[in-house]
């Protein structure tokens, strides 16, 4: 196959500013070869080396912090003081799985019993691709490489087609520290590549974080090859805002959930429930702290709102905004692209919106919120539950013990009490329904990167 290029377009300017060259299919198999011997040798090495290793990885990267930062704005349109803080909060993260990898990856020893030794150990796989999502390069990304490495896996990094420059940066990271060199790789490759790799079984175990239909397609062709996966798929996590909460607490947290990241997040707020008696009170505050915000050059660090990534997301957007309004939606504010170059839409909030309309049943991944009025706690939860994603939720109450009854109700992988938008790297990161299979992060995080391996050892054969 005739390598070609891939033009990298910054979604504030619309100019082309880097160029790389696509890897070779030829590249991809003698990388494979390469991974596939490094890793037995890996595998060898004691969890508390490898967790040195990489630690050395955190020093290094955190030395790339500012030019890994301006190329995520350049790739994806990310406000520079957003990007930053991205690669502060991806540090932080693979410093919790260093910190807990001995004891999630230690020998799980079972009751003694006489003449016998038994335990489960959890091995490595082999070879781990991670495909992560453009909107968190970094931290979607780190979210699998440690802790795989930490297991005793190699790491294939196939990054998404906007932001390549960011698998390429763990990469140059790893190469400032003592992990074997063959042991992970960032290849620029195309789905017929990925398709080729998981079809003739050439990796252990896929990692994805996309859209719902690229997951289907790349669960259909692994389950195809009995591989196992990982999939981070789509969300629209409501919120439930109760007569008790501490509103002015909870309006400005509740538009930074929704518009953070312009609101490009999976567990970004897409739809917003508020108890009838709070609801004008609340739309007004909301709608003020919005218009608050101001939308221009990523580069800016007063800039709160960016660009979409791709412009595709500005005809999407434009169309839920406009089949909301004809089906009797009101917009308060934004609603449209904003003129000149760039990806850029105005930050829209809509009232009088119900679950017929997509807008509040499709994910909008953009600076979009529906925002209806409930009369109770119980048609709050039923209309959050009402969806086929459920990646995470938001509770807001001051009363502690009816936020976490009104959270057993709610049907997502992560409930929130008085906060959203947040990952703990401690706690499972999962996803039901659309909004994904299998789990990272926490100790359970490593269980799903590695296998059992059971050991029945008869210690004593007399006596």
């Amino acid at each position: 196959m005739t390598t070609s290029s891939i033009s990298l377009i910054n979604p504030a300017t619309e100019e082309t500013f880097r160029t790389l060259e696509m890897t070779s299919e030829a590249e991809v198999g003698a990388i494979l070869e390469r991974m596939r011997a490094a890793q037995q040798q890996w595998r060898a090495v004691p969890v508390s080396e490898r967790v040195e290793i990489c630690r050395g990885f955190v020093d290094a990267f955190r030395k790339m912090r500012e030019s890994v930062a301006l190329d995520v704005t350049r790739q994806m349109g990310k406000p520079l003081t957003q990007a930053q803080r991205e690669v502060d909060t991806m540090l932080d993260r693979a410093e919790t799985m260093l910190r807990i990898a001995p004891s999630a990856l230690q020998d799980e020893l079972l009751e003694p019993r006489a003449g016998f030794r038994r335990f489960i150990r959890h091995e490595p796989l082999g070879i781990v691709l991670d495909i992560p999502a453009w909107n968190y390069p970094l931290l979607i990304a780190v979210n699998v490489v440690i802790p795989a490495l930490l297991a005793g896996n190699a790491v294939l990094i196939k990054h998404a087609r906007l932001t390549p420059l960011c698998g390429d940066a763990f990469i140059h990271a790893f190469r400032q520290t003592n992990l074997p060199r063959d042991l992970v790789a960032s290849i620029h490759v195309g789905h017929e590549t990925i398709a080729r790799l998981i079809r003739h079984r050439e990796v252990d175990f896929i990692s994805f974080t996309g859209s719902v239909e690229g997951g289907r397609e790349v669960y259909r062709q692994a389950s195809a090859q009995l591989l196992d996966m990982g999939l981070e798929l789509g969300g629209k996590d409501p919120a439930l805002v109760c007569e008790d909460a501490n509103f002015d607490f909870a309006v400005p947290n509740l538009v930074d959930g929704a518009f953070y990241n312009t609101g490009q997040s999976c567990c970004a707020i897409e739809r917003i429930y508020v108890m009838r008696p709070l609801f004008a009170r609340f739309v007004d505050a909301f709608v003020a702290e919005v218009k608050k915000y101001s939308v221009g050059d990523p580069e800016n660090p007063a800039t709160g709102i960016g660009p979409l990534a791709q412009p595709k997301a500005l005809d999407f957007l434009k169309h839920q905004v406009d089949r909301a309004v004809e089906a009797g939606a009101r917009v308060l504010t934004g609603g449209k692209r904003m003129p000149g170059k760039g990806y850029f839409f105005e930050p829209t909030v809509l009232v009088d919106v119900n679950h017929g309309m997509e807008l509040m049943s499709e994910e909008s991944f953009g600076p979009v919120i529906g925002i209806m009025a409930v009369d109770s706690e119980e048609e709050g939860i039923r209309l959050m539950n009402d969806s086929q994603y459920g990646l995470t939720a938001s509770i807001w109450t001051e009363d502690v013990e009816r936020g976490e009854s009104l959270s057993n109700a709610v049907a997502a992988g992560t409930v929130y009490l008085n906060r959203c938008d947040y990952l703990d790297p401690e706690l499972a990161w999962v996803g039901i329904k659309d909004s994904g299979h299998g789990c990272t992060l926490s100790r359970l995080g490593f269980h799903h990167l590695t296998r059992p391996k059971s050991f029945n050892m008869r210690t004593q054969t007399t006596g």
